[in-house]
C-alpha cells in the first residue's frame, strides 16, 4: 500500500460562548481536516488544531507532500523518522500539529486495514471510557456560577476556569471572586481546576493559590512561567496544591526536563504538539517512570482528533485526572454523533469508538458547512483578540 495524496480542508466551528483566557479570546475553533488517500482505496483521517495559524498548517503539510506521498501509510515509525530528520522538521515545535496530523491519519488507515479499532493497536483498553473535565469558559463570576452548575447538572466530575485575565489587585479580586464562584455552582463534591497561563509572578503565585485554596483545587494548572523550571519548582514547594505543568512540557524533552526540576505533580501531554500518537504514550511513559500522572491538553479540537486522543488515553494506564477537550464549548462538529455539543458525554466520560481506526465518519455537509465558514470569517476565529491586542499585554500580569 502506498499514499497517493494529501486532502486539506481547513474548517471554523463556533463556539456556543466565547473562550477567554489570560491573552484574549475566541469565538470558534479552526481545525485543518486532513485525508490522507492510498493506491488501495483507503482514506485514514487526521486533524490539527490550527496552531499558531491554519496558513502555518497549511504551509506544513505542503512542505511535508513530497515525503509523504508513495510512502507505505503501515509503517508509520519509518515515515515520521523520514519527516523528522529526512526532512528535517523535529527542529521546529510549530510543526507538530500538522506532523500529527499525518500519523493520526496513518493509524486511521492502519486500523481500518486491520479491521481493528485504533485502541487495540496501542495497547489495548486499560480503561472503556476516557473522562474530560467541564471548561467553564465564562468571565463575570454569576456566568461562571451558572455554567458550573450546568456542568454538574451534566455529570461532569472536574470543572475547569482559566484565571489570571485581569492585572493588578482589582484582577486578584476578580479571580478570587470567580472562583467562589465556580465552588457555588459546582457544589462540594465537583473537583475544581485553574489555570493561570503563565501570568503570575512566583509571589502572585503563591498568594493567590493559598487564597483559592479554602475552596478546595484540584490542581493549579501553569501559575508561572513555563520557561522557568527553578521558579515553578519554589512555587510548588510552598503550596499544597498539585501543579499541573502545561506551557513548560509541551514535549518529551521539556517534559524530562519538568521532572530532572521537580517542577510539577502532574504533567500535561499533547500529540499534536509533540508530533503524533506515538509520542504521546512515549510521553506518558516518561512521567509514569518517574511516578507521575499525565492529563490530555488540547489546543481544540473537533471529532477526529478527539477519537484520537480518546484511542490513546484509553490505552494508558497513568492518565488518571480528567482530560482537556472542546466539544462542550462547541456549537457543531464535522463528525456523525461524535465531537461537538454535551450528547457525546457520559457523566463526563468518552466511550472508546468501536469502529475500525479511529471509528469515526465524516459529515460532508457539516464540513462543506464550516469550510465555507472559514473561507468567510476564518479569521475571526483565530487567537488573535484586537482589545487584547490594543492592552499590549506582558507577563507576568502581577
Amino acid at each position: 500500500m502506498r499514499i497517493t495524496g494529501l486532502r486539506v480542508t481547513p474548517v471554523a466551528v463556533p463556539f456556543r460562548t466565547d473562550e477567554i483566557w489570560a491573552f484574549g479570546r475566541r469565538r470558534g475553533q479552526v481545525s485543518v481536516l486532513l485525508e490522507v488517500d492510498t493506491d488501495e482505496g483507503v482514506t485514514g483521517l487526521g486533524e490539527a488544531s490550527a496552531y499558531p495559524s491554519a496558513d502555518v498548517v497549511l504551509a506544513v503539510l505542503r512542505g511535508l507532500e513530497p515525503l509523504v506521498v508513495g510512502a507505505d501509510p503501515m509503517r508509520i515509525e519509518a515515515l515520521i523518522r523520514r519527516i523528522d530528520l529526512v526532512g528535517t522538521w523535529h527542529h521546529v515545535k510549530m510543526t507538530s500539529p500538522a506532523i500529527a496530523a499525518v500519523e493520526m491519519a496513518c493509524w486511521d488507515i492502519l486500523g481500518k486495514v486491520c479491521g481493528q479499532p485504533l485502541v487495540n493497536l496501542l495497547g489495548g483498553r486499560f480503561r472503556d471510557s476516557v473522562p474530560f473535565f467541564y471548561y467553564v469558559a465564562r468571565s463575570d463570576p454569576g456566568e461562571v456560577e451558572a455554567e458550573a452548575q450546568l456542568a454538574t447538572e451534566a455529570g461532569f466530575s472536574t470543572c475547569y476556569l482559566k484565571v489570571g485575565l485581569r492585572d493588578g489587585a482589582a484582577g486578584s479580586r476578580f479571580d478570587l471572586d470567580r472562583v467562589a464562584a465556580l465552588r457555588s455552582g459546582a457544589g462540594r463534591d465537583a473537583l475544581l481546576r485553574v489555570d493561570a497561563n503563565e501570568s503570575w509572578s512566583p509571589g502572585t503565585a503563591i498568594r493567590m493559590i493559598k487564597e483559592m485554596e479554602r475552596y478546595g483545587l484540584e490542581l493549579i494548572e501553569q501559575p508561572v512561567s513555563g520557561r522557568n523550571l527553578d521558579e515553578m519548582a519554589y512555587v510548588r514547594g510552598r503550596v499544597d496544591t498539585p501543579l499541573l505543568a502545561n506551557e513548560a512540557s509541551w514535549t518529551r524533552q521539556d517534559q524530562l526536563a519538568v521532572i530532572r526540576a521537580g517542577a510539577a505533580d502532574v504533567l500535561s501531554v499533547d500529540n499534536q504538539m509533540d508530533g503524533g500518537l506515538l509520542n504521546l504514550k512515549r510521553s506518558a511513559g516518561i512521567c509514569e517512570a518517574a511516578g507521575l500522572p499525565v492529563v490530555k491538553h488540547s489546543l481544540g479540537e473537533l471529532g477526529v482528533a478527539l477519537a484520537a486522543a480518546v484511542h490513546a488515553i484509553a490505552a494508558t494506564p497513568n492518565f488518571r485526572y480528567a482530560n482537556q477537550a472542546y466539544p462542550a464549548l462547541l456549537a457543531g462538529d464535522i463528525t456523525k454523533g461524535f465531537g461537538g455539543g454535551l450528547d457525546g458525554y457520559q457523566d463526563g466520560h468518552v466511550p472508546v469508538p468501536t469502529g475500525p481506526g479511529l471509528g469515526v465518519e465524516l459529515d460532508h455537509d457539516k464540513v462543506e458547512e464550516y469550510a465555507d465558514l472559514y473561507r468567510s470569517d476564518g479569521a475571526d476565529f483565530s487567537f488573535h483578540d484586537e482589545a487584547a491586542q490594543a492592552g499590549t499585554p506582558a507577563l507576568p500580569k502581577h
